[in-house]
């Protein structure tokens, strides 16, 4: 009965073998293209606002965790999910409505973006600043490259959706990078 057993099972054991050697994350869907749509603004990105022929009301703000920035005279203006342009517009449509000028002029340009993350098989993962045109490869490159165990063909990224929901990528070494996304490089398998 056992001998029986065992010759059923060994023609599934090269398959078995070769499962437990696959590499982690090919099971992952692969990340989307990078859009060329403009930035949207998300908590912890800092920002320059400038209100031209008012000093008082220029300076630099960081968007909120409730994704608001707060200006003096004018308030809290939301700012997570929009882009640079539709802040400048937002800014100078409180001002019209608080009467604070007739025409203004607002500009808003981002300082500081929120930072990447990486894990995993690099030399010292963690938090770092993005940089625009940052990819997978550049970023583990920031967090001291790759360790002597690191699968170095393809790494997984985490990605917050335009639903709000985290989900989990397979990515290639030149994938493009946003600010917010975690890069985990997987073990190599021997």
């Amino acid at each position: 009965m056992m001998s029986r057993r065992l010759t059923l099972m060994l023609p599934l054991l090269p398959a078995l073998g070769l499962a437990a050697c696959a590499n982690p994350g090919l099971d992952l869907p692969p990340l989307p293209d990078a859009s060329r749509s403009s930035y949207r603004l998300g908590p912890e990105d800092q920002l320059r606002v400038t209100v031209f022929n008012d000093p008082r009301l220029t300076g630099e703000f960081r968007v909120t965790d409730a994704g608001t920035i707060a200006l003096p005279l004018i308030g809290s203006i939301q700012a997570a999910g929009r882009t640079t342009a539709e802040v400048e517009r937002a800014v100078e449509q409180s001002m019209r409505e608080k009467n604070l000028f007739r025409d203004p002029s607002a500009a808003v340009e981002v300082m500081t973006y929120r930072p990447v993350f990486v894990l995993g098989q690099v030399e010292r993962g963690g938090q770092f600043p993005y940089q625009p045109g940052m990819t997978a490869l550049t970023a583990v490159a920031v967090a001291g490259g790759f360790n002597y165990r690191a699968l170095r063909d393809y790494v997984s990224v985490t990605r917050v959706t335009e639903e709000g929901r985290a989900q989990e990528f397979r990515a290639s070494r030149q994938a493009l990078l946003q600010p917010g996304d975690v890069v985990t490089v997987f073990e190599r398998r021997f």
